[in-house]
């Protein structure tokens, strides 16, 4: 229960504002900036996986309502109103995500760049200041195919939403035909906005193992 309580506040400090208060409580419970700049990429990693999958699931409702041939069209309506939902909450938590991942790895490095000037010797300075080019320069890549990923959300749900508000108001046979032309422009976009993904995903891996690879050398 005390952990519990102790989470919620630290939780709490970090969504309002706080970074510089939660970071420093963090680390007196023992997690380090680098260790929460860890766990945050594997978040969003986890994020894009899912968000990857929800938005194919949207695809092939969509597929099953414009390729309507019979059954009930309130239902297969419903179906995708739900998906496009679903959708967007998932492309609000990959936005979430990464926001907090930048959040922490500026904190980390602001905080080691600062340290650089408390350096007696000047070897071990220059080595942690070629640490911290390297893992800036890597972590700099990450971010953009994170932030290349996100920038494919909008374009394939904008889509989507007009589509749905257009059968909202317009549920029969004829409407859904006029929609056939849109699927060809929506695949397009979904299959886009997977391979950013999974691109995103790989360079979050590789980000995490070189990390962990220097950890283990120190």
């Amino acid at each position: 229960m005390a952990t519990l309580r102790i989470t919620t506040v630290l939780t709490l400090l970090f969504l309002t504002g706080c970074s510089s208060t939660y970071y420093s409580a963090m680390e007196k419970l023992g997690y380090a900036k680098r260790d929460l700049l860890v766990s945050r990429v594997e978040s969003a990693q986890k994020s894009q996986e899912q968000t990857k999958e929800q938005f194919r699931s949207a695809l092939e409702q969509f597929r099953s309502v414009v390729q309507f041939d019979g059954g009930k069209l309130e239902e297969r309506y419903e179906s995708l109103r739900t998906e496009l939902e679903r959708s967007e909450d998932q492309a609000n938590k990959v936005r979430e995500r990464i926001a907090a991942v930048e959040n922490v790895a500026d904190a980390l490095f602001r905080e080691w760049k600062n340290e650089l000037d408390d350096y007696h010797s000047a070897a071990l300075r220059r080595d942690s200041e070629k640490k911290l080019d390297t893992t800036q320069d890597r972590y700099a890549q990450l971010l953009r195919a994170m932030k290349k990923a996100e920038s494919k959300l909008d374009p394939v749900l904008n889509p989507l939403r007009d589509q749905v508000l257009f059968l909202k108001h317009n549920l029969n046979a004829r409407a859904v035909s006029s929609l056939q032309s849109e699927l060809g422009q929506v695949e397009t976009n979904v299959d886009v906005l997977v391979a950013d993904l999974e691109n995103s995903i790989r360079e979050a891996d590789q980000f995490i193992n070189e990390l962990r690879r220097e950890d283990s050398s120190l």
